[in-house]
C-alpha cells in the first residue's frame, strides 16, 4: 500500500499515549490509518479518536495540530505518513 506525508510528531505525552501531529502535508480522520516512522518507531495503526485543544473531533486539516491515541511510543520529530489503500 502506498503512503503519504501528512506531518510530524511535536510531543508525546507517556502518561496518557497522546501523541500531538502537526498536519504539515494533508489531512486526517477517524477511521484512516497511520504509520510513525522515525529512528527508534515504526509502528501502524488506526487513528480511532481525536482531539483539537481537548474538543473531540472526526477529522483535521492541513495546518491544525491534532491528538491522538497511539498504541506505541512516538518520539518528537518522528514521520507521520497516511496509508493510501490502492
Amino acid at each position: 500500500m502506498a503512503e503519504a506525508k501528512i506531518g510530524h510528531i511535536t510531543h508525546y505525552f507517556g502518561h496518557v499515549g497522546v501523541g500531538a501531529i502537526q498536519l504539515t502535508d494533508g489531512d486526517l480522520a477517524i477511521g484512516d490509518t497511520i504509520h510513525v516512522k522515525g529512528h527508534t518507531s515504526d509502528f501502524t495503526q488506526v487513528v480511532e479518536s481525536m482531539q483539537i485543544e481537548h474538543a473531540n473531533v472526526t477529522k483535521a486539516a492541513c495546518g491544525q495540530n491534532v491528538g491522538t491515541k497511539l498504541k506505541e511510543h512516538a518520539r518528537v520529530k518522528d514521520t507521520v505518513f497516511k496509508v493510501v489503500p490502492g
